[in-house]
């Protein structure tokens, strides 16, 4: 169904801001639902010619009833995996819910399409018995008549066989009766019989038995009967389909916006486009500002898309140049991916004019193409082919007077032409409309053209939401200097290879460059010089060299502050990945103490459960003891089970248990190398790297992170544990003499290696690998890592045979300076400086 719209040009668009935004809303559910778990609508047949036959009080087939049959059942099946979809989480409820929407309050028949169902085999086309009670019992009768006649003639049939008067017993039907088949010179063989046909050559005859004329009159009568029964099937059927034609028309417009919105979808996935951002109307004045990044015009992008799909089909990769078939192949992909070349359309809240100036062929019309096909776009709900989050005004109409319009049949030149249509852009123009005009003023005396081409562009200033136009008049980008509503933009134009770059330099002004361009394109030598000559007799030389230099210093200044700007965004962009994984490896880390606290909880557990079942021995063991003991051993016998118990208790007895109070908080100072709790970090355990300086600052340890805290922020672990995690303590006491101890040249080693924060770049993986796979690539890593950087060697669990060789590796190799092997915070990871 959403073919046939499309073919016919009639794709909905957003009658208000609201409409194309929901229209918007649609298609990015559908693109959500093609992303997790594709839907398929082929299913859904158009029984609109049906639908209208059954109104019109025409007799349905029952392919046509089997039809609408198929359809509800698709649409219902469309429903209930929309609503799977959403119900598998409870964030998908919200992103399919415009789909949902479509569907929410729709009947869907479900009584028709059982009862259709039940009446007709849709796979046969055959109206079953069941249908009415009528029928099947015609039917039956029908098939014991059938029967009866059939024994008949066969029994007919053997008679003549057997007097001769046939080669083989048959029979057949003529005339819509059974009979048998005999010769005609055996015709006294049935001598009542009638005569229903001959065959061609007069020999064989083709005659009712009388016997059968009754069964055959039954079967004619009961066949009618079944006919007009099946017809009042139909008739019913069809009168159930007519008048649900309301449901049902309204049931197939709200499945076709399903079908657009998922064929929206798959364009936005065919050309990677991302969804516009519809800035809302403000009550005072209209907000015109665009923000389009990296857009490229649709219908180029559409035919570079297909030539490079037709380009990889039909690569042959059994020809006999495989290689030279492979480059074309490539090169052409390359260039493809090229084009058309992106732009960026920049617009001010307050602008209402945009003069766009530039060379011939260097892209003016183009992108004003570009920003109208865009503007259609959105309001369709069709994502954009550009960059980030595209941002345009809602626009009620789009008016373009674009090419050449001269008509010899109307009497109209090309000026004509162009006023004509201009005319008409005028008496429909309002506040909310876009208006794109190419070459305005053309076509005539350039001094008045200028004249009505600025009178125009006033005139549209207070009565458009945005105007964009192109021109060659140097004057009209004058018009920006007087009032601040309008805006000059530039296609820009390269000295160097003399030829359109097609980018638009928004706020400048350009120049047409005709001279050059015709000399790129061969031009005459001569006629380019002497022209030359007469531009500057028409401008003064020293004014038009200073603009030119001017112009240039401007351009490269623009390109220094861009490629500054590409810098600064890529290194915005690593530190975010930077930040992304760091803030992953601490959530990593909170699993793991969630983990290792499940897994002490169960430790504590099981002891406690092995306890009580010595407890439980013991007093069985009592018991059992105390029926046969003597009056002069019970005394003992208690004390002897009482001091099993008391063994039994201090043995799972956990260590001091003494907590520092709240109040001796304030007075604690935390040593280097001490386990502490951080509040700042949801009370986890760190470990102190620098003792608290003047500022009452303290430097702790948290995984992969250090991080600097106030003093107050920390609390002492108690006794027990403290003894359990002071472990580190020697080691990086060690490590701070080792630093303290090192030469002049190298007292700030540990330093040089920089912030010990492991990431995705400075990592190496050899989980899952044997161990001479993992000695190949580790010894690869260190061969070519960079110098004085750290290494996070990433060897897991396992059996420890991957650990062994590489610490093995790391002992012996001449670049490692030393390493760290893993600690409770960071299992399954040892770290190597290089040298």
């Amino acid at each position: 169904m959403g073919h046939a719209v499309v073919q016919k040009a009639q794709i909905p668009l957003g009658k208000s801001l609201e409409e194309s935004q929901k229209l918007l809303n649609q298609t990015s559910a559908a693109l959500a639902m093609m992303q997790s778990q594709p839907l398929d609508l082929s299913a859904i047949e158009d029984i609109a010619g049906i639908l209208n036959s059954a109104v019109s009080g025409q007799l349905l087939s029952p392919s046509e009833i089997c039809a609408v049959r198929r359809t509800l059942r698709a649409v219902n099946n469309v429903w209930k995996k929309l609503t799977e979809a959403a119900e598998l989480d409870g964030d998908s409820l919200q992103r399919y819910s415009p789909l949902l929407e479509l569907l929410k309050n729709c009947n869907f028949l479900t009584e028709l399409e059982e009862k259709i169902g039940f009446c007709i085999d849709c796979k046969l086309l055959i109206i079953l018995d069941r249908a009415s009670e009528d029928l099947e019992l015609i039917r039956a009768e029908r098939k014991r008549n059938m029967e009866n006649l059939d024994s008949l003639l066969k029994k007919v049939a053997a008679q003549i066989f057997q007097a001769g008067g046939i080669d083989k017993p048959l029979i057949t039907k003529r005339r819509s009766r059974m009979c048998v088949g005999i010769k005609a010179s055996h015709k006294y063989l049935l001598p009542d019989g009638i005569a229903l046909n001959v065959s061609s050559s007069g020999a064989t005859y083709f005659m009712e038995p009388k016997e059968a004329v009754e069964f055959n009159n039954m079967e004619v009568r009961l066949s009618n009967s079944e006919i007009a029964e099946e017809t009042a099937i139909l008739s019913l059927l069809t009168a159930e389909i007519a008048k649900s034609e309301r449901e049902i028309k309204y049931l197939m417009d709200r499945v076709l916006e399903i079908d657009l919105a998922f064929a929206r979808a798959g364009f936005a996935q065919w050309m990677d486009g991302v969804c516009p951002i519809l800035s809302s109307q403000s009550h005072v004045s209209f907000d015109s500002s665009i923000n389009i990044e990296g857009i490229k015009h649709p219908l180029l992008l559409g035919s570079s898309l297909r030539s490079l799909s037709a380009a990889s089909s039909n690569s042959n990769p059994l020809k006999s140049d495989v290689e030279n078939s492979e480059m074309t192949v490539g090169s052409l992909s390359k260039g493809i991916s090229d084009f058309p070349v992106p732009i960026d359309i920049k617009v001010e809240c307050e602008t209402r004019v945009v003069v766009i100036t530039g060379p011939n062929t260097g892209g003016k019309t183009a992108s004003m193409k570009t920003l109208g096909r865009a503007s259609l776009m959105s309001k369709a709900g069709l994502y954009l082919p550009a960059k980030n989050h595209p941002r345009l005004p809602w626009f009620d109409l789009i008016l373009a007077d674009i090419g050449d319009h001269q008509s010899l049949e109307q009497n109209l030149s090309t000026f004509s032409g162009h006023i004509s249509r201009i005319v008409d852009i005028l008496e429909l123009v309002s506040r909310e409309s876009l208006v794109l005009i190419d070459e305005i003023g053309s076509g005539t005396d350039p001094s008045e053209g200028v004249a009505l081409a600025t009178s125009i562009l006033q005139y549209l200033r207070d009565r458009v939401g945005l105007a964009v136009v192109t021109t060659h008049y140097a004057d009209l980008s004058c018009l920006k200097d007087k009032d601040t509503r309008f805006e000059n933009a530039a296609t820009e134009f390269s000295l160097e290879t003399l030829r359109p770059t097609y980018r638009i330099l928004w706020g400048s002004t350009g120049n047409s460059n005709a001279l050059n361009i015709a000399k790129s394109i061969g031009f005459d030598r001569k006629i380019i010089q002497r022209a030359q000559k007469l531009v500057e007799r028409l401008r003064p030389e020293r004014q038009q060299h200073r603009k030119s230099e001017l112009y240039q210093s401007l351009m490269e200044e623009r390109r220094k502050l861009e490629s500054q700007a590409r810098t600064a965004a890529s290194l915005h962009a690593e530190i975010m990945d930077l930040y992304h994984e760091i803030e992953d490896e601490a959530k990593d880390l909170d699993r793991r103490a969630a983990h290792l606290k499940a897994k002490e909880t169960q430790q504590v557990q099981q002891e406690l459960n092995f306890a009580k079942v010595q407890i439980d021995t013991v007093v069985q063991d009592f018991e059992n003891r105390l029926r046969d003991a003597s009056a002069d051993e019970i005394n003992s016998l208690i004390k002897e089970s009482e001091s099993a118990i008391a063994a039994i208790v201090e043995a799972h007895r956990p260590d001091d248990d003494f907590s520092v109070s709240e109040t001796n908080t304030s007075s604690f100072t935390p040593q280097f190398g001490e386990q502490v709790h951080v509040k700042s970090l949801g009370d986890k355990s760190a470990t102190v790297v620098e003792v608290p300086g003047d500022d009452d600052s303290v430097l702790v340890q948290y995984g992969k992170m250090r991080v600097r805290v106030k003093k107050n922020n920390i609390r002492p672990i108690p006794n027990s544990k403290r003894k359990n995690a002071a472990n580190p303590a020697p080691r990086l006491r060690k490590q701070q003499e080792d630093r303290q101890s090192g030469s002049a040249g190298s007292n700030n080693e540990e330093a040089s290696y920089g912030p010990r924060v492991q990431t995705s770049k400075n990592s190496l993986d050899l989980r899952g690998m044997r161990v001479e796979e993992a000695s190949h690539q580790l010894d690869i890593a260190l061969a070519c890592w960079e110098s004085r950087s750290v290494l996070f060697v990433i060897h897991g669990m396992g059996t420890g045979v991957v650990k062994e060789r590489v610490l093995e590796i790391l002992r012996n190799h001449h670049r490692v300076a030393k390493y760290e092997q893993e600690s409770p915070m960071n299992y399954g990871c040892t770290v190597a400086y290089i040298k």
